[in-house]
C-alpha cells in the first residue's frame, strides 16, 4: 500500500472478484494447496487476516480457515439471502463465504476465501544463528 493511504494496484480479474464480488474457478488459486508458515493478508490492503495455523485442507477448490484473526473478517448476508460473504474488515474486499456445520474441524466452521483475494506473508524463520 503507499503511504498517501491508497489501495494496492489490482488486475482485471482481481477487480472481478474482490470489488465485484466474484469466484475464482475451483482449483485454480495459488493457496489452495499451501501449507507455509505464515500470515494470509488482504490483496487491496494487506491487513493480516489468517494465521496459516488456521488453514486446512477441505478439498473444495479454495483455501479454507477454521478462524480468522481477531477483527480482521465481516460478515454480511449474501445477496442470495441464503450464504454469508466474507469481507475484509479494513477496506470491504471481498473474500468469498463462511460455512457453519460441515464438522470439517473441531471450530465445525470454512472459511472459503478466493486465493485471488489474498497475498501471503512467510514467517521468518531462525536458522539458530545470530
Amino acid at each position: 500500500m503507499s503511504d498517501d493511504n491508497t489501495y494496492n494496484t489490482l488486475t482485471e480479474e482481481e477487480k472481478r472478484v474482490i470489488e465485484g464480488k466474484g469466484t475464482e474457478a475451483p482449483f485454480s488459486g495459488e493457496y489452495a494447496d499451501h501449507f507455509e508458515d505464515g500470515v494470509y493478508a488482504c490483496k487491496k490492503c494487506n491487513a493480516p487476516l489468517y494465521e496459516s495455523s488456521a488453514k486446512f485442507h477441505s478439498h473444495c477448490g479454495w483455501p479454507s480457515f477454521d478462524d480468522e484473526i481477531p477483527g480482521a473478517i465481516t460478515r454480511v448476508q449474501d445477496a442470495d439471502g441464503v450464504r454469508t460473504e466474507i469481507i475484509c474488515s479494513t477496506c470491504g474486499a471481498h473474500l468469498g463465504h463462511v460455512f457453519e456445520g460441515e464438522r470439517m474441524t473441531k471450530k465445525n466452521i470454512r472459511h472459503c476465501v478466493n486465493s485471488i483475494s489474498l497475498i501471503f506473508i512467510p514467517r521468518k524463520r531462525s536458522n539458530g544463528f545470530k
